[in-house]
């Protein structure tokens, strides 16, 4: 818990303006969370934090790379991830954090965490399915890959329909079709 009080911003203190944060991630972060998806990861976080008379405004933007591996052919491989995500944070009786744009905290609080949004903005980042770039432009060579293209329903289904002969009836029927 000791690494998430860096991610503790205390808003009292500070000047109504811009304030800029950066946080270097890794994968003790994401280990906080129990979350260990990847197999490395090197980001940036560069957190614009406005203060307003009324209300906070937090601009979060993450760049960098996660090693993951391939949902293809299990190959690890560095994915790029970039995002940002915009985040209005407003007083009231108590704390609601309904809304994904907006927080509500109540008037007494000082100090706001980001970690979880951090969190939250770089896992929504990654990709469904995390495919090699080798495998889409097929430079990947791997004993899977061969697998798969060997085990394929597609290779059989097209030299069987190549040599497999129809049915004279099924041919007149066609003719039906085709005969508007």
């Amino acid at each position: 818990m000791k690494v998430m009080k860096a991610y503790t911003i205390q808003f009292v203190g500070l000047k109504v303006g811009e304030h800029h944060f950066d946080y270097q991630i890794d994968n003790t972060f994401f280990l906080e969370f129990d979350y260990d998806e990847f197999n490395e990861a090197d980001l940036k976080v560069d957190l614009l934090f406005e203060k307003k008379t009324t209300l906070l405004e937090l601009n979060f933007n993450v760049s960098g790379a996660i090693n993951v591996n391939c949902d293809v052919s299990n190959e690890p491989f560095n994915l790029e991830i970039e995002d940002s995500f915009k985040l209005v944070v407003k007083f009231g009786e108590t704390y609601n954090n309904d809304n994904e744009d907006i927080l509500i905290i109540p008037h007494g609080e000082y100090q706001i965490n980001v970690a979880q949004f951090i969190y939250e903005l770089v896992v929504l980042a990654m990709p469904a399915k995390k495919v090699h770039p080798g495998i889409e432009d097929g430079t990947l060579q791997s004993d899977i890959l061969n697998k798969l293209e060997e085990l394929s329903p597609l290779v059989g289904k097209t030299e069987e329909n190549n040599t497999e002969d129809t049915d004279p009836r099924w041919d007149t029927l066609k003719k039906l079709l085709t005969d508007k």
